[in-house]
């Protein structure tokens, strides 16, 4: 009888599962959408709370009722963009073309990357007078920690993609927001979905069992109990990926899909329980309620984008009664 292969046992999930380069991610995606705004936007995450809203959701079963919804609550201090940056096409991709820094640059961003006074007016001149090679327009952007409750000083600065199709309309958008902040009311709105992009919390090197979930050998197994049973087979003669082994656990980079953004509040301490969250501290101005729970320890920065695969799902706004802490 000829032996016949089969399909393999168990899901390898995600691949490398190897440390993040970085505290905070970076978005190579976004989507096409016509407006001409910013598709992200960056938060610290301050803790969970208990949402006591209306199902207005006409297919639940508990359509028109008072429900619970676990919700995390994100310190959402404003945006500064600090610089535009051109792209064009090449055949290895997209390649920077130009790159143009605001005139006055806070302090802080000395902590996180090399402040030069650059001719800003010139270099938007040399942009516009080339808009027919380039591609792409997007914005360099800086967080303000010192807005928020995390106590640290050193902003995050990471790129954001500007929607539309006009490439000459993204610049002149781009060119206004040039040194001035975004707020997240400009980027979002209350009911809408978005993709949670952000580093897990870090658990260090685990074995096999904890890493994989693979099942721990019988009582009377050879040398090893939280050990896969093989390696392999015997040629050729090496350990391949796919065997679940010991490693880095935690501290990757994940994405979540379609989150429903609860609320967006200027005042935080609608939301802030007494004392403060713990280990976060007191929410000092603009937050975000968003629905569930998304990857990452408190105080982590977590990157929210417009949503990539929304599917056929409408635009619900969500009516909140009740924030319990």
């Amino acid at each position: 009888m000829v032996k016949r292969s089969k399909p393999r046992a168990g899901a390898l999930a995600f691949y490398p599962r190897v440390r993040a380069k970085r505290i905070y991610p970076h978005i190579t995606r976004y989507p096409a959408i016509e407006k001409v705004k910013p598709l992200a936007f960056a938060a610290y995450k301050a803790g969970m709370v208990t949402v006591i809203a209306l199902d207005n959701v006409k297919t639940s079963p508990t359509f028109g009722q008072e429900i619970a919804i676990p919700a995390t609550v994100l310190d959402c201090p404003p945006l500064l963009a600090v610089a535009i940056r051109a792209y064009k096409s090449t055949p290895k991709g997209l390649r920077v073309f130009k790159e143009v820094w605001a005139k006055e640059l806070p302090k802080d961003l000395e902590r996180r990357v090399k402040v030069v006074k650059r001719k800003t007016e010139e270099r938007l001149a040399q942009i516009e007078a080339k808009l027919e090679e380039v591609s792409d327009i997007r914005l360099v952007v800086a967080t303000q920690p010192r807005l928020s409750s995390i106590g640290k000083k050193r902003p995050e600065v990471f790129e954001v993609g500007i929607g539309g199709k006009a490439v000459k309309k993204k610049f002149e958008f781009a060119k206004g927001l040039l040194g001035k902040t975004i707020e997240v009311s400009d980027v979002f709105r209350e009911g809408e979905l978005v993709d949670v992009i952000a580093i897990t919390r870090g658990k260090g090197v685990a074995g096999p069992v904890k890493r994989f979930g693979v099942k721990i050998q019988v009582r009377k197994a050879k040398k090893k109990r939280r050990h896969v049973g093989t390696l392999g087979q015997e040629r050729p003669g090496k350990v391949r990926w796919t065997v679940p082994m010991a490693g880095q656990l935690g501290f990757q980079r994940r994405t979540e899909f379609n989150k429903r953004i609860l609320r967006i509040g200027e005042k935080g301490e609608e939301v802030t329980p007494k004392g403060g969250f713990v280990r976060y501290g007191v929410i000092r101005g603009p937050y975000m309620l968003l629905k569930g729970s998304t990857p990452g320890p408190k105080r982590r920065l977590i990157m929210l984008r417009y949503a990539l695969r929304p599917g056929k799902l409408k635009f619900v706004v969500p009516e909140v009664r009740e924030v319990v802490s």
